[in-house]
């Protein structure tokens, strides 16, 4: 797919600083959950979010179990977003739900590392803006080392645990 982004796409979006990270988010964000990759076609995915890039939405939301079946949100997204200037966009993803079956499915700290690693691989991209922890995860000693090292693996600038 190709799209050139419109070039006055930064003209009406206002833009807000998050906490004291320097990060702006724009006021509008766009998130996939069952949307994209659910029970909407790669067309329709393409036309939204090429028309919200348009309008200054810089921000894109997904999770690891987004669409149907789980990630295929980050799949067909992924596609889309290639064609537009990955240095525009802030992405953002996060795991923490059941997404596999078997006892590491759900609450240990490896889901996170292999989630983060699995959605890179589904949206095509090296890392992500922002990795969030979600979900039923036992303790926050978890939570922090987990996001400690997705950090310092460059594979998210920013990772927060819930």
């Amino acid at each position: 797919m190709t799209h050139t982004p419109a070039p006055n796409r930064y003209d009406n979006m206002q833009y807000r600083r998050c906490g004291n990270s320097g990060l702006l988010l724009p006021a509008v964000s766009l998130g996939a959950w069952q949307t994209f990759g659910g029970y909407k076609d790669e067309q329709v995915a393409a036309e939204c979010l090429y028309r919200a890039f348009d309008l200054g939405v810089t921000h894109f939301d997904f999770a690891n179990n987004y669409g149907t079946p789980a990630g295929n949100a980050e799949l067909v997204c992924g596609k889309i977003l290639k064609a537009l200037p990955r240095d525009e966009m802030i992405l953002s993803s996060k795991a923490g739900y059941r997404m596999w079956p078997g006892h590491m499915a759900n609450g240990a700290r490896g889901i996170l590392i292999a989630s983060c690693d699995q959605s890179l691989q589904r949206m095509g991209v090296d890392y992500f803006d922002i990795f969030y922890s979600i979900g039923p995860i036992p303790t926050r000693r978890w939570r922090k080392r987990s996001a400690r090292w997705i950090r310092s693996s460059n594979k998210a600038r920013r990772c927060t645990p819930a």
